[in-house]
């Protein structure tokens, strides 16, 4: 049997009930104090570290009586963070035990501000359960490295759904809940850097009552913020230009695509920070105001992917071509400087080919003139 204290996230006792599953009966939860460290966020990420510091006391929980298949779930989630078990003594009330904890590989994360469990729970607390429902469904399937590098895409998806719970008005369209709707199973197809989970269902049906049992597979993705860049006193837009897997996959002999700045929002952000971000990580830009045209459904038939798209209005540099993009996420982007008539034409030649790059013109030669008017 192992004793583990926990100082930081599995504090929370629906998280900690996520990744024991269902071996979590049966376990002994003690409030403890570990003297001599203190728990600090982790520099620029959602989750805490815990460091040796005179004087301090670190608060948490000794979980006890922990078996072999308890410890096991807690290092491959733990592990995914890239934190390793070490010995230690802590106190609960005037016992002292010896048990484990984790702490972060050394030299992997700076420490920021003081922990706060509290404020953990009221800002990421149900990303993070959401996120854990899918990390332990990889458990014994893929290795905890492995986890750690699918995470920030675990993560992302986790946020999309907290996401849509944002409703859109149902004043045309049925306002039938999705709670109807009946899962008779959900199994994921494939996961990898993403995901596919085939449904079988049964839901609502206009008629009344419930359809029959359909089988249906869902691409579970992100969802993007897409922005085309606009100088509103010079009239020209910025593109970006790169190979896309899409059109390759489908056979095109030219799978490079012009397209608006485009990325995943990650957690913790909004769609407009994460259009700011991902337009000077792709292009250089500083936008000043957004404009936004739309939230939709890329293919609402077979993906979750959700796109929040604007127009960022900034001064555009006087080169026509340029390159963008971050070599840590293997991005090799040129960028394009277009004219407004231009970028019109690419609609007329078909050259623009893609839905996100088509609606922005579209809905930018509709504002055109009074974005221009305040400029």
């Amino acid at each position: 049997m192992s004793s583990l204290f926990f100082y930081g996230t599995l504090r929370d006792a629906d998280l900690l009930r996520l990744i024991l599953g269902p071996c979590a009966d049966n376990i002994i939860i003690r409030d403890a104090q570990l003297a001599q460290h203190c728990v600090y966020w982790a520099k620029d990420q959602v989750f805490p570290m815990i460091c040796a510091e005179p004087g301090a006391i670190a608060v948490g929980v000794l979980l006890t009586d922990l078996t072999d298949e308890h410890v096991a779930r807690l290092d491959y989630y733990e592990g995914g963070f890239g934190y390793t078990l070490k010995p230690i003594q802590v106190s609960v009330t005037d016992e002292i035990f010896d048990a484990l904890t984790y702490f972060p590989d050394s030299g992997l994360w700076e420490r920021g501000e003081v922990w706060s469990l509290p404020a953990w729970q009221a800002a990421w607390g149900d990303l993070n359960r959401k996120a854990a429902q899918e990390a332990m469904g990889y458990f014994g399937q893929i290795s905890a490295a492995e986890l750690a590098k699918r995470m920030p895409m675990i993560r992302s998806r986790a946020a999309a759904r907290i996401a849509a719970a944002d409703e859109v008005p149902a004043n045309i369209r049925s306002d039938t809940s999705s709670n109807e709707v009946i899962d008779i199973s959900i199994e994921p197809t494939h996961a990898g850097f993403f995901v596919t989970r085939t449904y079988e269902l049964r839901h609502p049906t206009f008629a009344g009552g419930l359809s029959d049992t359909v089988h249906r597979e869902v691409f579970v993705a992100t969802d993007a913020a897409i922005v085309l860049p606009y100088d509103p006193k010079r009239d020209r837009v910025l593109l970006v230009e790169q190979f896309r897997m899409g059109p390759y996959g489908r056979g095109d002999p030219k799978p490079w695509m012009l397209e608006p700045v485009a990325g995943r929002v990650d957690p913790g952000e909004t769609p407009e920070d994460a259009a700011h971000r991902e337009c000077f990580e792709e292009a250089g830009l500083r936008l000043g105001h957004l404009e936004k045209i739309a939230g939709y459904y890329c293919s609402p038939g077979c993906s979750t992917e959700y796109f929040h798209c604007y127009v960022g209005l900034c001064d555009l540099p006087q080169e026509t071509t340029g390159q963008g993009g971050l070599d840590s996420e293997h991005e090799d982007i040129r960028t394009h400087v277009l004219g407004f008539n231009e970028a019109m034409e690419l609609l007329t030649s078909g050259e623009a080919d893609n839905g996100p790059l088509i609606l922005s013109l579209v809905w930018l030669a509709r504002e055109r003139d009074r974005l221009r008017a305040l400029a």
